[in-house]
């Protein structure tokens, strides 16, 4: 016994939050999890998943004296496919949930396409390169939006419209599909027992990808979209949030939204807002917060776009993450995407 708990030293962080999601119960787990990342969702998704044979004495390493009782448990590795899914669906709503269920319980059957997201986006373009541009779409739509943007970004113009409509206009990916991916990724087929179909890119993802996007990136990419399509343009238009959206967003969404970013954030981002925007914010501040933010942005001198477009997508990550998670609501345009 005394070798067993010689230390949690031999347990990795992430092992330790999978051990602790597992042993907490399920609305518990939920709870903890409504704060985490899409990636720190998946990453503890699939260590969970992969989850076995937990020990009695690990379980009372990682939950010390407040988790006692856990420590007797020696199943935690039995059924946590039906746990993950309902720790899951609680946390994130089933048809939001199931995205990242898909992702998770897949991944030992996909191992090389879930390589890719921890990939340099520029590593990964480079590998995707010489394939099929279907090919290519279906691996940009398994990366986050924000991976894939920066993905699409190393791809000519012309490149970049064609795979961006295809992910738009992608709906289920067959096993065959799936299978093509893995030789790509690791030589070949590591696992058996493909699903019959997946779902991945759609007009969504698109516009998600597109939200990633610099401004005058964005802005010429849809110009060639809607040449191509314009119907779908528009779609995939529809469905985007952009910072100029939080003019939609009520007062109470603003206020839990202003906690979560920092002054000299805010300042940058609204350096190129319109009154409207400005006067919303303000708003919801008090008068003191507001005289500061005022004084401030009067003595902020001339910035750069790009640091105000950086500034004004580090808010939008976060408004993003807040509607995820059920903290605010964003406006009309945005909740379809949620």
């Amino acid at each position: 016994m005394s070798e067993e708990k010689a230390g949690i030293e031999h347990l990795k962080p992430i092992e330790q939050a999978a051990i602790l999601l597992l042993s907490v119960g399920e609305s518990n787990a939920a709870s903890i999890m409504r704060h985490l990342t899409p990636k720190e969702l998946q990453k503890v998704g699939a260590q969970m998943a992969n989850m076995s044979d937990v020990k009695s004495a690990d379980v009372a390493l990682v939950m010390e004296q407040v988790l006692v009782e856990a420590g007797a448990a020696t199943g935690l590795g039995v059924g946590t496919e039906t746990y993950i899914r309902n720790v899951l669906i609680e946390a994130l709503g089933e048809e939001r949930a199931s995205t990242v269920i898909d992702h998770i319980l897949m991944s030992d059957k996909t191992k090389g396409l879930e390589g890719l997201r921890w990939m340099n986006p520029k590593l990964v373009a480079n590998t995707i390169r010489g394939e099929h541009p279907q090919i290519q779409a279906v691996i940009l739509s398994y990366l986050y939006p924000d991976q894939a943007a920066e993905v699409l970004a190393q791809f000519p113009d012309k490149a970049r419209t064609d795979l961006l409509m295809r992910i738009a206009t992608m709906e289920t990916v067959n096993a065959s599909a799936l299978q093509e991916l893995n030789k790509i990724v690791e030589g070949e087929l590591t696992g058996s027992g493909l699903p019959q179909g997946h779902f991945l890119g759609g007009v969504k993802f698109a516009a998600e990808i597109m939200n990633n996007f610099e401004s005058a990136a964005e802005q010429q990419l849809m110009d060639h979209i809607k040449e191509a399509d314009e119907s779908l343009g528009n779609k995939i238009q529809d469905l985007m949030f952009v910072f100029d959206d939080l003019k939609n967003v009520d007062d109470q969404g603003i206020q839990a939204l202003l906690r979560e970013v920092s002054s000299d954030v805010l300042v940058l981002a609204l350096k190129a807002a319109d009154d409207e925007l400005k006067k919303k914010i303000f708003g919801n501040m008090s008068k003191r917060a507001g005289e500061l933010l005022r004084d401030d942005l009067e003595a902020k001198g001339p910035v750069r776009v790009s640091d105000v477009e950086n500034a004004q997508r580090e808010i939008l990550a976060v408004a993003r993450r807040m509607a995820d998670a059920g903290e605010i609501t964003l406006g009309a345009s945005a909740e379809a995407m949620i």
